[in-house]
């Protein structure tokens, strides 16, 4: 074996090497298996405690530029109008992708508004207090012309809710180093009405009727299992220090 020849055979392992490590280590979305597949139109109550669906106003729609874009970035869409008794109304959107790399991550509505003409004129984070823990939220109003849209959105990364930007970015790139690409969901619920912080109230009361009626499976699958899991344990430490009673 000349020497030229052995520097060909080393040069030529170490490629193959690296080209194995980088297959290896690139994350790879992973396939839900059978008793993990669900259906947001069947997972999602069509009533529940005082609200039942309005067929007759229709959440924000996106144009046909945005919409060839989500259905990229979705597998599975939920638009939804609940009213109550006392004629409240809130716009519910849910959006589930099953693959959460950098190319197809979530698109969140101050994207999807602005987009389509709206104005952002108020973008804060928030928290949203439930049974089973408390919720990081985006808060914001939208604005076009008369119309005063104030929102209230969440997401998941995997198993846990987030909060947007570099929570977000870091979230997802500890699922890359793992070698899996995480799932996601956006929930966003919104009112149109002139006052946010009646708003806001009006939409929270939603969210927490909505969870309260869903089965726990269902539930886990908005809320994250992080945040379900955190609100157990910590039920699980205020029982035990409760003293007992004779």
């Amino acid at each position: 074996m000349n020497r030229r020849f052995a520097i060909s055979l080393v040069l030529g392992l170490a490629m193959a090497g690296t080209s194995a490590l980088t297959g290896a280590l690139t994350p790879k979305a992973r396939v839900p298996q059978a008793h993990e597949q669900f259906s947001l139109e069947q997972m999602i109550p069509q009533r529940f405690g005082d609200w039942r669906i309005d067929p007759n106003v229709v959440p924000l729609q996106p144009d046909p530029e945005q919409q060839s874009v989500l259905e990229k970035i979705y597998d599975q869409t939920l638009s939804r109008t609940y009213v109550n008794r006392e004629g409240q109304r809130v716009m519910l959107s849910i959006a589930y992708g099953g693959d959460q790399s950098k190319a197809l991550q979530l698109h969140l509505p101050e994207v999807c508004y602005v987009a389509q003409g709206f104005q952002m004129v108020k973008d804060q984070e928030g928290e949203l207090p439930t049974g089973f823990g408390e919720l990081p939220v985006k808060r914001l109003v939208a604005r076009l012309h008369e119309r005063n849209e104030p929102i209230t959105y969440w997401i998941t990364i995997g198993e846990h809710a987030t909060k947007t930007g570099i929570q977000q970015k870091l979230r997802r790139l500890a699922y890359g180093l793992s070698g899996e690409i995480p799932d996601g969901m956006l929930v966003r619920v919104s009112t149109i009405q002139a006052n946010d912080a009646q708003a806001w109230r009006i939409q929270d009361r939603f969210v927490t009727d909505m969870l309260g009626n869903m089965a726990p499976r269902d539930r886990t699958r908005l809320l994250g299992a992080g945040l379900e899991g955190a609100a157990v344990q910590a039920r699980s430490g205020h029982a035990a220090q409760a003293p007992a009673r004779g």
